[in-house]
């Protein structure tokens, strides 16, 4: 048992649908009582009524596993099905409702973009908080200083407001802190969704080195299939909160894989579950063709157009969006981040609908089914997001002589920004 880093037990997460707290513990006290009764809550910032049961959510539910210390394991599964959650739980940012988590070092999480960072400090402000929040002295912080801006990239910024940063910029520094600070079992959320291509290897290598040379456990949750199969050597496959699979990290892969197609091609049109206490929310991805029609296998000769549909419930001052197109095994082949380009996608924008186009040449992509990832931000503070938006397929129609494609990793794509409409068809 001593070679174990982190052991959990019946590990459950509940969260109970549309409650939200009042604030204070009189008000919080009368929502209690009306939902015993069946009354609607006088205090609800969402209509609803208690019903039994239904109104409880299951993010993680008996959750059970052993993880030994050097252990690189990747953390896979669809959007909801409790990866974030669990991370969360063993950050010891949220509580679980039921089970018993055993760990065996000090944790350096990163699960957001600026988790932990103040945004009116500088960058190197911001390293020696984080090292004091591990527990670290000055003195520890002070020898790992130089690694830890040398790292990141932006010597030139470490002493700005990171505030000012773009999102690239912040995962950069962010992680850089998380892998050089003393820890014994490192959390990573996502960190490679908003770097390019140079980072994405600079952060894979640094977290293989601090396994194999160091010992330390890594933790690694990313939709990005090529990354995870390159860094973990055992995998987890969650599946609506519970675990589906625990093995090796090809046959986790593989077990995720098959659990994630179906046959023929997902449809090039997806609609999503509004939530009407958002702010901003993506309801709907189309993907055409050059020709304004849409389906689920292109030409490499067509021009590609993905519409963004969107609904905004309050004003929004300077709304921004991180685009990724994804190869079915995760890898990013085009990435495009409108912040870093200094372009607002919505400005200012008032309560309503709104759609953004987002245009792709012909023959940049090789034969092959890709899928959408796009965020929205405020400043830093993320908005909205979908790892897996629509599948669709490219299909050679033609003979390609010292093509390139599928070679680019960086694009600045053309948008046709923000178009405020009444209704969609």
């Amino acid at each position: 048992m001593s070679d174990i880093a982190i052991k959990i037990e019946h590990l459950s997460k509940m969260y109970r649908l549309g409650e939200i707290s009042n604030g204070t513990l009189w008000q919080d006290i009368q929502s209690w009582t009306a939902r015993k009764r069946n009354k609607e809550d006088p205090h609800s910032k969402l209509e609803y009524k208690y019903s039994g049961d239904k109104d409880h959510f299951w993010a993680l539910k008996d959750v059970c596993f052993d993880i030994k210390q050097g252990d690189r394991i990747g953390i896979i599964g669809k959007n909801g099905a409790g990866k974030s959650t669990l991370l969360k739980i063993l950050s010891r940012i949220t509580t679980p409702t039921e089970g018993i988590i055993k760990i065996k070092g000090r944790i350096a999480s990163l699960l957001e973009v600026g988790t932990g960072f103040h945004s009116e400090l500088s960058g190197r402000e911001n390293i020696y908080i984080n090292g004091a929040i591990l527990g670290m002295k000055k003195r520890q912080i002070d020898e790992l200083l130089d690694s830890i801006i040398d790292f990141s990239g932006i010597e030139q910024h470490i002493d700005t407001p990171v505030k000012r940063y773009s999102s690239g910029m912040y995962v950069r520094l962010a992680f850089a802190v998380a892998a050089h600070l003393d820890s014994d079992i490192l959390i990573a959320d996502e960190v490679l969704a908003v770097g390019d291509a140079e980072f994405q290897k600079k952060a894979l290598g640094k977290m293989q080195d601090l396994s194999t040379g160091e010992g330390r456990t890594v933790l690694f949750v990313s939709h990005n299939m090529g990354a995870v199969k390159k860094l973990c050597n055992q995998g987890i496959v969650l599946v609506n909160g519970k675990i589906n699979f625990i093995g090796n990290i090809d046959n986790s892969i593989t077990k995720y894989t098959q659990s994630t197609t179906t046959q023929g091609v997902v449809s090039s049109e997806k609609n999503f579950d509004i939530v009407e206490s958002k702010p901003f929310q993506v309801e709907k991805i189309e993907i055409i063709n050059k020709d304004n029609l849409q389906a689920p296998v292109y030409e490499s000769m067509d021009d590609i157009k993905i519409r963004i549909h969107c609904i905004s419930r309050e004003p929004i001052l300077g709304l921004y969006c991180y685009f990724a197109l994804r190869r079915d095994d995760g890898f990013s082949l085009i990435v495009c981040d409108s912040k870093e380009d200094n372009h607002d996608i919505f400005n200012n924008i008032s309560s309503g609908r709104y759609c953004a186009e987002l245009g792709i040449p012909k023959s940049i992509l090789a034969p092959g089914e890709y899928y959408p990832y796009l965020s929205f931000s405020d400043n830093n503070t993320l908005i909205d997001s979908y790892l897996n938006g629509p599948t669709f397929r490219v299909v050679d129609t033609i003979s390609i002589r010292g093509s390139n494609r599928n070679a680019l990793t960086s694009l600045v794509l053309n948008w046709k920004i923000a178009l405020k409409v009444d209704k969609y068809e």
